[in-house]
Formats: C-alpha cells, sequence, structure tokens
C-alpha cells in the first residue's frame, strides 16, 4: 500500500487553488466576500485541512460545529478561519496559514456574528456576500443577517464548486490511491465470502478491508443473485449467483466510487455475455473522453452502444463529476438520478477533471450486472483508476 500524505497546506503557495483564480470566478459571480461553510469547501479552501473532533459529527452541546472560511475579493491579507476553540490546539501543532485565525467559537450563532463583524471591520458590510445556503443553519444565517442588515446574501455553491473542478496533482494522486485502495478491499471481500454468507456479512467485511487500508468508509451498495434490493440484509450468497459491489471510500477528503462483479463459482456463458454487453457500453463512452470532447458526446456514444445490445431495454448509462463529494462539477446528466441539472454537457473536457462513468444492467433473471470507473482527464485522453479486475467477474469457487 503506497503511502500518501493529507493535503494540509502550511502557506498559500500549498493551496489546491490560487488566490487569483478565486477572485476571478467571484468576479465573475459579481461577489465582494466569499463565506464558506460546508465541510468540504471549507477543508479545500484551506488546503486539506479538517477537525478531527468533528469528523464523524456534527451537534455539540445546544448548537452543532459551523467553520467558517472567509475571503474578501482581491484582500488576500483579510482571510478569515472561524473555529473552534478547540482547534487552537492544532494551531499550535501546525499553524494556520489563514492571517485571521479565530478559534473562539462553539456554535452556529456565535460563529456568524463574528463573521459578520469580519466582514463589516474589512469594509464589506453592504457588500455583495456570497454563502452556501445548504450548509448554513437559520440561525447562523438569521445572525449574519442582523449584524449586515445592508448586504446582499448571494448563493454561492455553484462559484466554490467551478473552482475545484479541476484538480491538481496532489488531489489526483489521493483520488487515484483511494481507488486503488477501494479496488483491493473490494477483491480480498469477495474471496473472503462464499456459499451462505449473508449481505450484512460482506458489507462489514469491506467496511474493514477500506478501515484496514486508512479509507474513511463511505457506503456499500450491494446486490446478491437476482435481487435488486442494494441494502444490507440477511440474504445470502449461493453458487452461481453474481454479486454487484459498489462503493466509496474517503482518503483524507477525496472519495473513490467504484462498482465490480464477483460470481461464487465460475462465471456461466450468459453471465459473460451480460458483462460484457455492460463493459461494451462503458468502452464507448471512454472513446469519447479526452480533452476538446464534451460529455455529450460520451453520453451520446454509450446511449448508442447501449441500445445496441439484446438486453437494452433493462440498461442504464450514467456519468458524473467526482472529487470531494460524489456529485460534483462537471454536471453532465439532467436529473438522471440525481436533482441537478447537466449545464456542463456541452462544455469541452479539461485535463484534470475526474468523472465517474457507469453502466447498470438490472436483468429480471440474473440481477444487477454493472461496471462504475473513475476516470481522469488527461493531456492525450484518459486514465482509468482502480483498473485491476474491471471487466471480469472475480470468481470464487467455493
Amino acid at each position: 500500500m503506497n503511502k500518501i500524505s493529507p493535503m494540509h497546506a502550511t502557506s498559500a503557495a500549498d493551496l489546491p487553488y490560487s488566490f487569483d483564480q478565486l477572485d476571478a470566478v467571484m468576479e465573475a459571480a459579481g461577489l465582494d466576500a466569499l463565506v464558506a461553510t460546508s465541510k468540504h469547501n471549507v477543508r479545500y479552501l484551506l488546503g486539506g485541512y479538517q477537525f478531527i473532533f468533528f469528523a464523524a459529527m456534527d451537534a455539540i452541546g445546544r448548537s452543532r460545529y459551523l467553520p467558517a472560511f472567509v475571503y474578501i475579493r482581491g484582500q488576500a491579507d483579510k482571510t478569515g478561519y472561524f473555529a473552534n476553540k478547540m482547534e487552537i490546539h492544532e494551531h499550535k501543532v501546525a499553524p494556520f496559514w489563514v492571517p485571521e485565525f479565530r478559534p473562539d467559537h462553539w456554535g452556529t450563532v456565535d460563529t456568524m456574528q463574528a463573521v459578520a463583524e469580519h466582514l463589516q471591520k474589512s469594509g464589506v458590510a453592504s457588500g455583495r456576500i456570497g454563502f452556501e445556503p445548504g450548509f448554513v443553519p437559520k440561525d447562523g444565517y438569521d445572525a449574519l443577517a442582523t449584524v449586515l442588515p445592508q448586504a446582499r446574501l448571494t448563493d454561492a455553491s455553484m462559484v466554490l464548486t467551478r473552482l475545484r473542478m479541476i484538480k491538481t496533482k496532489a488531489e489526483l494522486d489521493l483520488l487515484r490511491e483511494a481507488t486503488n485502495r477501494i479496488s483491493q478491499s473490494m477483491l480480498a471481500t469477495v474471496r473472503a465470502a462464499g456459499q451462505g454468507t449473508s449481505k450484512k456479512e460482506i458489507i462489514e467485511h469491506l467496511r474493514q478491508e477500506e478501515t484496514k487500508r486508512e479509507l474513511a468508509f463511505e457506503y456499500c451498495l450491494l446486490t446478491l443473485g437476482d435481487s435488486h434490493v442494494r441494502a444490507g440484509s440477511d440474504q445470502t450468497w449461493n453458487k452461481g449467483e453474481v454479486l454487484s459491489i459498489d462503493s466509496g471510500g474517503n482518503l483524507h477528503g477525496y472519495i473513490g466510487d467504484i462498482c465490480r462483479m464477483g460470481v461464487l463459482g465460475e462465471p456461466d456463458s450468459e453471465l459473460q455475455d451480460l458483462l460484457a454487453e455492460v463493459e461494451s457500453v462503458q468502452q464507448a463512452a471512454f472513446a469519447e473522453i479526452a480533452p476538446g470532447k464534451t460529455g455529450a458526446a460520451m453520453i451520446a456514444a454509450g446511449e448508442v452502444e447501449l441500445k445496441r445490445g439484446p438486453n437494452a431495454a433493462h440498461n442504464d448509462f450514467f456519468a458524473h463529476g467526482m472529487g470531494l463529494i460524489s456529485h460534483e462539477a462537471p454536471f453532465l446528466m439532467t436529473n438522471h438520478p440525481v436533482a441537478y441539472d447537466g449545464i456542463d454537457a456541452d462544455q469541452p473536457f479539461r485535463e484534470g477533471m475526474v468523472l465517474s462513468v457507469e453502466t447498470t444492467m438490472q436483468h429480471p433473471k440474473r440481477g444487477f450486472i454493472k461496471l462504475e470507473d473513475t476516470v481522469v482527464l488527461t493531456a492525450n485522453g484518459y486514465e482509468l483508476f482502480g483498473a485491476d479486475d474491471r471487466g471480469r467477474m472475480i470468481s470464487e469457487p467455493n
């Protein structure tokens, strides 16, 4: 297992973005200041840092943890991080690069009041301030609006999503390693399962394998045999049945997300043909992935190949962006299945974009047959992450 360290910027030079980039996207959106409060965006803007105490929860006392990163366009020297009081100890070990580090808070109201006061002192009390509506509790929003009644509070969620869309080498290294470790965990899990092993047991084994590889286990969608139910249950794996194992694992904030297939015993010719049909759709889509090509062309190629197959009525093709969260820019398909618009489908692919490409067959007799791949745009085409054991059934004769 490759040893890979978390991203943790100690200076602005270590950030996965530049202030010029941030200024440009803010100017295009007409923003004077930015207040980020989602864990993933605060982590990104700080350069990889996340407070470990609240890694798995937010609630404390009568409120919740609410980290806030504040940036004023063109004034990087006033950048602030408004943190929990316990984070002063983090600062002693590895000082934050932000000029204004304020570890004075325990809840949502006091955090946002301090943010508002900082903006007021910085001269943007009546400016256009971008924030994340989905990640600011109402009491925090009310506190911000009360201190800054003249400010125009504006949704900046897409500004931040656009900023994260092109990944740096360090980010791609984390995504590659996360995906490789998920692939290794899946192989070990399938080979450890056998006749009579339940869904719950398989999912728990995968969680342990991913944890052993220093991944934060996110989820596992698992099907056995002809069942299309992907939750954990007492259903058991039996000889001749396929297994579809779809999991996300998080490495220092970056998510790998792939799906692979297994079979208990040697796959028969029908199973091999079904997987080949799914694989042909994936390959047709891959052929349209390169800088300058578009998501629309990739989707069209996948769907044309899908319709050529004998099981087209049972198949589905889907593609989306990946990174710090499981669906992010580029947004390629509309409401399929997640509720957002495919606003990037006609925009040219760019080097450093990361995609999840997946083809799913819900066969009425043989069950779920699926491949999901993480694909990164390179200078000349693409690279598949976690490519071991893809395109074939991992057999476990038992």
